[in-house]
């Protein structure tokens, strides 16, 4: 067994009714290539897909997955990985979005609020070290930092915002 790890996360992935990419953050270079990657999603989906189970193990990773309407959410560790803890990140993504979506967690509500995505997956995941894991924390980091990037309207021009800040 190998020395415990603050890097759990592997993957997290959000995949469309088909199969096909919305979303997807790897932590590290188990698939190195975005064809190796696709090809990656494929097999996952194709195996989880059709079953009601939140766990499965796959390629030697740990996967565990949820589903709403037409979206697929997989949090991915190594295979000696807590589920427990890959399952934590897994319910506070898509609590969060919940949250930010107002409920309506679907394809089209999610590719209209990728930003509040993007932001919702660094304040959960940074370089596959679980940072937080409470839905209401991570709206709320969410939300100063949209209100941030987007403040109210002003006379003067305002400098462009970027994700960094």
């Amino acid at each position: 067994l190998p020395e415990p790890s603050l890097y759990t996360v592997k993957a997290v992935l959000i995949l469309d009714n088909d199969g096909d990419r919305l979303f997807a953050k790897y932590y590290d270079d188990t698939y190195p290539t975005v064809k190796e990657q696709k090809a990656f999603e494929k097999n996952i989906f194709n195996k989880t897909h059709r079953t009601d189970s939140e766990i499965a193990l796959l390629e030697g990773l740990t996967v565990v997955y949820k589903s709403s309407i037409d979206l697929y959410f997989y949090v991915i560790g190594s295979s000696y990985e807590n589920e427990l803890m890959l399952m934590a990140v897994l319910n506070c993504l898509f609590d969060s979005l919940s949250q930010m979506l107002r409920k309506n967690v679907e394809k089209r509500a999610l590719l209209e609020n990728m930003e509040g995505l993007f932001l919702a997956v660094d304040e959960i995941v940074d370089g596959g070290v679980i940072l937080e894991s409470d839905p209401q924390q991570v709206v709320h980091r969410v939300a100063v930092r949209v209100s941030e990037c987007h403040p109210p309207a002003r006379s003067e021009p305002l400098e462009p915002c970027s994700l960094s800040q």
